[in-house]
């Protein structure tokens, strides 16, 4: 449809006096059939040139619909444009905002479209390259007016706010710190195998473990174990000497746990008794190993946790009461549904928000009890209210290890696309504000959730929210139709295209076959 969109505004602009125009808008009367195109031009246009852009616009309507145009002269002067700019930051980005007066803005006027300054205090910087600021900016006024537009800073000296601004401020700016809950639980028929004679009293919560500092002990069922032998050589002999080492994976029913136990000489027969279905606490330690926690055990011995233990809920941290490294931009699409289909919308998808997501990770394990958790590298998200499609979401996620050939190769993203972007815990604190008060929505979306799930645990934000399937959607709806359901195949059966593999891409477009799947079906239970 985007490309539809391109080829009609290239036979528009080859007018002169449409030179420059742009499509701000169709209007569809189904009962007169007919629609209406809303074109915006900075230069003068003729009678003929206006007949000319209805005659081409009829040619991309089905037979029997006929084609209306209004072309509306509109020519920004620096003024307007200020006023913009400023407008259109203050709604959009309240933090940034409020560093920002309207006499810090400047315009430069082109001979089509303009350069535009804003003029920003040292240290400032950072609130307008998070999110691509200045370039949504470029890209509201290039929907609004006819030309290019190219948005800088200014490094500039600033007096310092008063104590009534910075009042003012700490409302938007501070956000209540709170730490991460560590729950524990008592440890009960505490059996020595290999550890001091004085009984460990409590476990953390296997859930919580990456969060704690120092020595403490988990405590869980074993879901598997098995003896590894190995040679390590002596260096002070110079012999190799035959060694024993026991993978263990244990749960305590929040989460699972794996690591490596190095028994002694003298504990290694009690150690092979252990088997799956027992109860062992281990006592040990969080290490870094390849920019990640891992647990490094030190002890092993039995023991188990009270009976009838039922987890305790962690309490998490409230919704941000701003965004600080993601900002929501406004979103409209044209293409969301086709002209001429039906536009009626079950009312089960216009009484609730949906927030439709998708990532990009540097891999497909989304379990830590499998092994070290892959990481986020890129989100991308649409807020769907009243059954549209408003706001978008989307950033890179900062990645400390370098991507796989395999992972650019099918992404498109490279090591120097997460150069400068934020770092989980603040792109999931927003994308937490971001959620509030809404279903979540993906293709196959357990797997995302998992991740976003488990990272936002780790930074105190507990995402419990009901979610829809388009998989188990698309399978209820076109059984039958499809050869299989995979979110490319199901876009193409709706006519949908787009950029595979890109989490704002994938979202959008999981977006638009969630609104068709819910109409065909009629309700979401």
């Amino acid at each position: 449809m985007a490309s539809k969109v391109n080829e009609y505004l290239a036979e528009i602009r080859a007018l002169n006096g449409l030179e420059h125009a742009i499509l701000c808008g169709i209007t569809v009367s189904k009962k007169e059939r007919y629609a209406e195109f809303l074109l915006v031009t900075d230069k003068t246009y003729s009678l003929s040139e206006e007949a000319e852009a209805r005659h081409i616009s009829e040619g991309y309507l089905p037979d029997g619909f006929s084609a209306r145009v209004k072309i509306v002269k509109r020519v920004p002067e620096a003024e307007g444009l200020k006023q913009r700019i400023y407008q259109y930051i203050q709604k959009t980005f309240p933090a940034a905002s409020a560093f920002l007066e309207e006499e810090n803005i400047e315009v430069e006027m082109l001979g089509s479209g303009a350069h535009f300054y804003v003029d920003i205090a040292s240290g400032e910087q950072s609130l307008f390259s998070s999110g691509n600021i200045l370039d949504e900016v470029s890209r509201y006024l290039s929907s609004v007016f006819c030309g290019t537009f190219y948005g800088n800073v200014r490094i500039v000296e600033k007096a310092a706010p008063d104590e009534g601004i910075l009042e003012e401020l700490s409302d938007v700016e501070e956000e209540e710190i709170i730490p991460v809950e560590i729950r524990r639980f008592p440890i009960m028929d505490y059996e020595k195998i290999d550890g001091v004679d004085e009984p460990l009293k409590t476990a953390v919560y296997m859930a919580d473990c990456q969060q704690v500092e120092g020595n403490y002990a988990v405590c869980g069922t074993v879901t598997y174990i098995e003896e590894i032998s190995y040679v390590k050589h002596n260096e002070k002999t110079g012999e190799d000497v035959e060694k024993t080492r026991f993978s263990v994976s244990l749960t305590d029913g929040t989460a699972n746990l794996r690591t490596t136990y190095f028994p002694k000489k003298a504990t290694v027969e009690k150690v092979r008794n252990i088997k799956i279905g027992d109860k062992i606490v281990i006592s040990g330690s969080n290490e870094e190993f390849r920019g990640s926690a891992s647990f490094k055990a030190a002890k092993i011995n039995y023991g188990a946790p009270p009976d009838g233990f039922e987890p305790i809920a962690r309490k998490g941290k409230p919704v941000p009461k701003a965004y600080h490294a993601v900002f929501p931009q406004p979103y409209s699409d044209c293409t969301q549904a086709g002209l001429f289909d039906d536009l009626t919308k079950p009312a089960q998808l216009k009484e609730n928000v949906f927030v439709v997501f998708d990532l990009e990770t540097t891999g497909l394990n989304n379990n830590p009890a499998m092994g070290k958790m892959d990481k986020i590298i890129e989100i991308g998200a649409v807020k769907i209210v009243g059954g549209e499609m408003v706001e978008k979401f989307s950033s890179f996620i900062a990645c400390k290890e370098r991507l796989s050939q395999e992972i650019i190769n099918l992404t498109g993203i490279n090591d120097s696309d997460l150069v400068g972007a934020p770092e989980v815990d603040k792109v999931l604190a927003d994308f937490y504000k971001f959620t509030d008060g809404a279903i979540l929505v993906g293709h196959n979306v357990t797997f995302d959730y998992r991740f976003v799930h488990y990272y936002g645990e780790q930074n105190g934000y507990m995402f419990d929210k009901k979610q829809y399937d388009t998989l188990t959607l698309a399978q209820q709806v076109l059984r039958g139709k499809l050869a299989n359901y995979k979110l490319n195949t199901v876009a193409d059966y709706y006519g949908f295209t787009f950029n595979h593999h890109r989490a704002f891409d994938d979202a959008c477009v999981t977006a638009k076959v969630f609104i068709e799947l819910v109409k065909a079906k009629g309700c979401l239970d």
